[in-house]
């Protein structure tokens, strides 16, 4: 609390004498301060004030009052196609969801904003808006964005130019704070104990000899507590300036307590101390809020490795033929960039000269690369296989299909904040409880029971430790970590902290094809004798001679015609087509090619479903090498297994509908989509939760990342590139799909224990309470009881360990003829 005669700014919190008023600023610090407030409350959006709640990590940001502090916005300003100017920016001093809700409406009202959006995990904000004339803004780079965004530089947020790299330092330090603080008190509480053991059991100790134990614990304590409190101290003095209490209020309240009247009766002599209470509670509490921070961080990093994708530096062809490297947001909508072989594409364009095979397996999902030349569409993020090109840039920055990948995700990711909404809900309606029944414990004892204050201050302590809400905080918590325990032994990684509630209500589970129900390597289809009739099969020598051909070449399918055949030794002067295939002079002078059917000369009339490669020796007729993706070994029995458990399953891929209709006969999969994009995958997500479905969604892809964070719970294969393991739930290990299995299995479960755990913490509270109110309980009686109660939480969970996983049953005959559903 402030000294006598100070008072908090109204706008920033900050405590102010009460002189201030002289300077003609009366409840502000400064001028800023105050114009920020009349600015919010004249545009009529003062309820900014009741609803915030300020991050405990973070202090409320003054005004800018320098201008030049503020950055330079105009080389960040990207204009769109459709004349619009775009920036993003990160937000500093964003405390909670009230500052969205100011930030957005401010940003709402200024003439010609039309998308004003902020991500409150990863601090983005994006704003879209239409130059206005009238408004004095120009044809310069910053179109405006100084007038757009001066409101939310005069109500005190800094907004700079959006940098993932920041923001990790950011997340890394606070972290490290916190990590920091949880090693004090956890050194502090050891050997505190050490000292209060001796206590404990000297039954022969000398008042002296216990007084120097308690000076000793006392030592430790009181620095340990100073430095490990301040997240909760910080958090607590926050809300209360805010005229609201929260749930570390009573934390913070207990640990003082108990510190200072274990001072007080160590100075005076008395028998009693609770300093290993105080510090043990500390040290659990911390661990708790630093595991949160890891969760949060771990929620952050899917769009942080999206961005990374087109961070890599553009080469621009220059009118004189010369060239300079840019960043791709830096690159001019009509330029020429340069994409050599092995780099990936940092912009939306049109090959403009060269031809060569493209990896658009992030994008698109196809495992068999794309052939591109001039006139083609080309995406970034997509990696140049084969040979140089040059593309005419359509749109770089967040004009790109990545950044509107981006987007998608966070705006998927945003509709999880309802668990916090309720956990906030809970904790007011906590705090005020349990300060009233320590408050009447207090004065009940000294007013009307006649005991010492001392004494009655001990209850009421008692009181606020044994209503901490460490069992009925760790009934979730406590059940998540086993789960996860045993899910990682058996493969599976859980990732978030509710995906185990959301796996419980899924209904629906939506597979993507290539890489989930398949494995994602392409194998050659059985030749010769002993294969299926083909008019244009191949024989043992046509493979160890295509085998020779494909070792000197990168492609996804020459790779596994060479593995199909490994240790066959790779020819000498094998030339490469791009977008075609590979020739080779053989010793009589004939050409031996391998690649494409119209480069291998074969009828336009013999093209497959799926992939391929023709061979042509010389004149000779030429043969085809068909290949698959196979299903995983027990994707059809994990199908039907899902089935019989009440789930609907559907198949939802960007494959071309030949290839997702074999794969979707082969699992038994009646309901199936195919060629659809990353938006269009949101899109059956989102109309399917409008029908009320609860959907896995269970992916590998980039292009499925959108979907796996718009749905209800999402899972990925280890074998999926890192952004699609970053917005999935969980993560499973191997090449099966029984992992899905055991995590619903486990989930299901996991619930009846939560609910179980709840009635457990409910119990002890109905019980403990009263005991605590009659003055029957001592501080360190109730850390020992809080204790006892989280210890018997924890072994109700442990319960989870028992049982084996579940096995998926022998898969049934999958039907005859799946069909598409409609899009």
């Amino acid at each position: 609390m402030p000294p006598e005669g100070w008072t908090h700014c109204r706008h920033c919190g900050d405590a102010i004498a009460g002189d201030c008023c002289a300077a003609g600023h009366p409840g502000f610090c400064c001028a800023g301060c105050e114009g920020a407030f009349r600015l919010v409350n004249g545009l009529g959006l003062d309820g900014y004030y009741a609803r915030r709640c300020l991050d405990p990590e973070t202090r409320p940001l003054k005004p800018e009052t320098d201008a030049d502090a503020i950055p330079d916005y105009a080389p960040h300003v990207t204009a769109m196609e459709d004349g619009t100017a775009s920036l993003p920016l990160l937000v500093e001093g964003l405390h909670c969801a009230a500052c969205v809700w100011l930030i957005e409406r401010l940003l709402a009202m200024q003439p010609g904003v039309d998308h004003a959006r902020v991500n409150m995990t990863t601090r983005r904000l994006t704003v879209r808006w239409i130059p206005q004339a009238d408004q004095g803004d120009t044809a310069a780079p910053d179109q405006g964005a100084r007038r757009v965004l001066d409101p939310v530089l005069r109500v005190g947020y800094r907004l700079v130019p959006f940098d993932p790299a920041a923001l990790g330092r950011d997340t890394d330090r606070t972290e490290r704070a916190l990590l920091r603080a949880m090693a004090v008190s956890g050194f502090a509480a050891g050997n505190i104990m050490l000292f209060s053991v001796s206590v404990w059991f000297g039954t022969d100790m000398s008042p002296t000899t216990r007084d120097l134990m308690h000076w000793l614990s006392a030592l430790i304590a009181v620095p340990a507590i100073a430095y490990g409190i301040r997240p909760f101290a910080r958090s607590a003095v926050t809300a209360l300036r805010a005229g609201r209490a929260n749930m570390d209020v009573p934390i913070t309240l207990a640990v003082l307590l108990a510190a200072g009247m274990s001072l007080w009766e160590t100075a005076r002599g008395g028998p009693h101390a609770y300093f290993d209470a105080a510090v043990m509670l500390l040290f659990f509490l911390l661990i708790g809020r630093y595991l949160d921070s890891r969760a949060r961080g771990r929620a952050r990093s899917a769009a942080e490795h999206l961005l990374a994708l087109g961070g890599h530096a553009v080469t621009v062809v220059e009118a004189g033929g010369g060239t300079r490297t840019l960043r791709p947001e830096a690159v001019p909508v009509g330029a020429t960039v340069l994409v050599a072989v092995g780099e990936r594409v940092g912009v939306d364009g049109t090959v403009a000269q060269g031809i060569s095979d493209l990896d658009g397996s992030l994008i698109t999902g196809e495992t068999v690369p794309a052939r591109a030349g001039p006139g083609d569409r080309v995406f970034a993020g997509t990696l140049n296989l084969s040979a140089p090109l040059r593309v005419r840039v359509d749109a770089v920055g967040d004009g790109t299909l990545l950044a509107e990948i981006v987007r998608m995700m966070e705006a998927a990711e945003q509709g999880r904040a309802r668990y916090v909404a309720l956990a906030d809900r809970v904790s007011r309606l906590y705090a005020p409880v349990v300060h009233a029944l320590a408050l009447a414990a207090f004065l009940g004892w000294w007013l009307a029971g006649g005991l010492p204050w001392q004494e009655a201050l001990l209850i009421a302590a008692a009181v606020l430790i044994i209503t901490c809400p460490c069992a009925l905080a760790l009934a979730v918590p406590v059940v998540q970590v086993i789960a996860s325990g045993r899910l990682l032994r058996e493969g599976t990684f859980l990732k978030t902290a509710t995906a185990l509630e959301r796996l419980r209500e899924a209904d629906t589970v939506v597979f993507d094809k290539t890489g989930t129900l398949t494995l994602g390597t392409p194998t050659v289809q059985p030749g010769g004798p002993d294969a299926p009739a083909d008019p244009w099969g191949w024989s043992p020598d046509d493979l160890r001679l295509g085998a020779a051909l494909a070792a000197s070449s990168r492609h996804p399918l020459a790779r596994a015609l060479a593995a199909a055949r490994p240790g066959t030794p790779a020819l000498v002067g094998v030339r490469e087509h791009p977008g075609a295939g590979l020739s080779w002079a053989g010793p009589a002078g004939e050409t031996v090619r391998l690649g494409s059917a119209s480069f291998c000369k074969a009828p336009a009339d013999t093209v497959a479903a799926g992939p391929e490669l023709w061979l042509r020796h010389g004149s000779a007729r030429p043969v085809r090498f068909r290949f698959r993706d196979p299903l995983r070994p027990d994707a059809a029995a994990v199908v039907t297994a899902l089935r019989a458990r009440g789930l609907a399953v559907e198949l939802l891929s960007g494959d071309r509908p030949a290839t997702v209709e074999t794969v979707a006969r082969a699992a038994g999969i009646e309901t199936w989509q195919a060629g659809r994009s990353p938006a269009d995958k949101v899109a059956h997500i989102q109309a399917l939760a409008a029908r009320g479905r609860r959907v896995l969604m269970v992916g590998d892809g980039l292009n499925d990342a959108p979907a796996l964070a718009a749905a209800h719970v999402s899972a990925s294969p280890a074998s999926a590139v890192d952004v699609s393991q970053t917005a999935a739930d969980l993560v499973f290990q191997g090449d099966r799909l029984a992992p899905l299995l055991s995590a619903l299995g486990v989930a299901r479960r996991a619930d009846r224990l939560v609910k179980q755990n709840f009635a457990l913490a409910f119990a002890y509270n109905a019980v403990t309470i009263p005991l605590a109110l009659a003055g029957l309980v001592t501080p360190l009686i109730a850390a020992v009881a809080m204790s006892t109660s989280s210890l018997v939480v924890i072994t109700n969970a442990l319960r989870l360990t028992r049982g084996a996983p579940p096995r998926p049953a022998a898969a049934a005959t999958p039907p005859a003829a799946p069909r598409e559903a409609p899009a």
